[in-house]
């Protein structure tokens, strides 16, 4: 299969998948197609043990391309979401090892997306954030989104850093349970390799099992009909005061 977004480089018995489009590796239509499409196709392939998720050196990726996806029409903005829902079901159902090496700064949506792992090495560095931080456009946090990452950190501690509109460093996130380990930029990759080959020593069925079973609140999240979700999204992007809110932000980037 061909891939526009993204990138796969298959080693020995595992791959790597990497975030390869636009200039900050922004997430649209065309990248969470082929994530999801991905994940599916390498969770079939039985030469295929596990999987590195990973973005560019110094950046993961810069979180959803909202200008567009708010700008592009109803039918544009509703294929987005599907789609977008449907990656982040398959690689929070992916059977297989899965690590993501967070590269770089990953903030919103990008954060959502190294969530879906099983284990997170993300790169030290002050630009090097994730977390979520819609409110600074008073835009609300999608309710699966909102779900996923209280998952990980706990609802009370998850709102609390909404509403402060919070980005964590690496060293931050560890403590906050965002990620598991901080190391520098250069090690990200190599480390996440390293990693994934120990977890490719378990005997698969154990470790698909046991991986069900610890993540069966998490998995419940996306074991669901998206269709209404997709509906409020799209309405939320539509409304006057988002569309403001959309015009607004693009008209400071062009100045």
């Amino acid at each position: 299969m061909t891939y526009t977004s993204i990138s796969i480089n298959r080693k020995e018995n595992y791959a790597i998948v990497q975030l390869n489009g636009g200039k900050v590796n922004e997430i649209n239509t065309s990248m969470v197609r082929d994530l999801k499409n991905a994940f599916v196709d390498l969770d079939q392939d039985d030469s295929v043990y596990g999987v590195v998720l990973s973005g560019r050196p110094n950046g993961f990726s810069a979180g959803l391309d909202i200008v567009n996806i708010a700008t592009g029409g109803e039918s544009k903005a509703t294929e987005f979401w599907n789609l977008y829902y449907e990656a982040l079901q398959v690689m929070i159902r992916f059977s297989k090892p899965f690590v993501c090496a967070i590269t770089g700064y990953a903030p919103a949506g990008a954060t959502i997306l190294a969530l879906c792992a099983d284990y997170r090495i993300m790169a030290n560095g002050a630009k090097h954030v994730v977390g979520m931080h819609e409110f600074k456009m008073s835009m609300k946090v999608p309710e699966l989104l909102a779900q996923i990452y209280a998952y990980h950190m706990g609802e009370k501690q998850a709102w609390e850093a909404i509403q402060l509109m919070k980005l964590y460093t690496s060293d931050e996130a560890v403590q906050v349970g965002l990620v598991n380990e901080s190391v520098p930029s250069k090690n990200v990759l190599e480390r996440s390799e390293v990693f994934l080959k120990q977890l490719l020593k378990i005997h698969l069925p154990a470790f698909k099992e046991t991986k069900y079973a610890l993540r069966k609140n998490l998995l419940k999240l996306v074991d669901r009909d998206f269709t209404e979700l997709v509906k409020n999204d799209v309405k939320h992007l539509s409304e006057p005061f988002t569309q403001e809110v959309i015009q607004k932000f693009m008209n400071n980037l062009k100045k």
